[in-house]
């Protein structure tokens, strides 16, 4: 039989993913129709980007799954329309990007890199920088990228605590959770990693009661969600000094507005948005391996929990 899978995201994307697709569908072995423009009621599978037009899945009465493109699938989870299975996308290109991207900003606050590579002076001031093992980073969120990025940064010897909202255990991570666990964790943070999801308990987690139980002079590097911080409480807490820096890729609204206090602040790195990319070949592998998974009666992969939002 062949498959019917529906595109459903904007143009541009089409563009990127097609050629990945069709190669992934042909290794795959499976004989499908892949397009943008597929009656609703014969359709099979959906690929989907959240931005994309489709907001009502009604129609599509003999879809099996909505498999998405992002790894964020906060805009679509209480879509009271869709009533099939919903999976995020779990990249290994999009994880290793995140790691290396995170690796690196933690590098530069941990080896104070900034104030050798912005002096604009003449001073010669010799430091000696601390060994990894005595810098505390803690990771916010430790799902799939949150936990490569925890393990990745204890390889490199970070004395590394981790939190999430339900008990997890890592080896080589000290892992917090709950309400008393996010106290502990904050005041490990001389380093403190964003990566949770968008949800309601995440909104403004980062606030004035949490940047204060930091240890002063703290970084805060967020490739995120930028509903994780408020940002009136950071940008307070980076004016007294409590918060030393702040790198920030994600934002409430994006592209970030150009009168933002965020691209003036001498104490901020504005970065747009880039610190982990899905790479269409890998996605397109997975999404594709999620089918076969489908037709051949096996759970689907990266399942959603519409309760949780993740």
């Amino acid at each position: 039989m062949t498959l019917n899978i529906l595109f459903a995201a904007r143009p541009e994307r089409w563009s990127c993913y097609e050629a990945p697709l069709r190669k992934a569908l042909e290794s795959a072995g499976l004989d499908a129709t892949l397009g943008m423009d597929l009656p609703p009621a014969e359709v099979d599978y959906i690929i989907y980007a959240p931005d994309s037009p489709l907001q009502d899945f009604s129609s599509y009465t003999r879809a099996k799954a909505v498999l998405s493109l992002w790894a964020g699938v906060e805009k679509i989870t209480h879509n009271e329309t869709l009533k099939i299975p919903l999976t995020r996308m779990v990249d290994p290109g999009l994880t290793t990007g995140m790691v290396e991207w995170v690796t690196g900003h933690v590098l530069r606050y941990h080896l104070d890199l900034d104030t050798d590579i912005l002096r604009s002076d003449s001073r010669w001031e010799p430091r000696t920088p601390p060994l990894a093992h005595e810098r505390n980073v803690t990771v916010f969120g430790l799902g799939a990228l949150g936990t490569a990025v925890a393990q990745s940064l204890a390889t490199l010897g970070f004395n590394v605590a981790g939190w999430s909202r339900s008990p997890k255990t890592l080896s080589g991570i000290t892992c917090h959770s709950g309400h008393e666990g996010l106290k502990s964790a904050l005041a490990h943070s001389e380093i403190g990693v964003l990566l949770l999801p968008d949800t309601s308990e995440t909104a403004n987690i980062v606030n004035a009661t949490t940047l204060s139980l930091m240890p002063k002079g703290a970084y805060i590097i967020n490739p995120g969600r930028g509903t994780l911080i408020d940002d009136t409480a950071l940008l307070a807490a980076l004016d007294e000094g409590q918060i030393a820096h702040a790198t920030l890729d994600v934002f409430r609204r994006e592209p970030l507005p150009s009168g933002h206090p965020y691209w003036a602040h001498p104490k901020v790195t504005v970065t747009p948005h880039i610190a982990a990319a899905t790479r269409t070949s890998t996605a397109a592998e997975n999404i594709i391996q999620n089918i076969v998974r489908g037709e051949t009666g096996k759970s689907f992969l990266h399942l959603v929990n519409r309760d949780l939002g993740y």
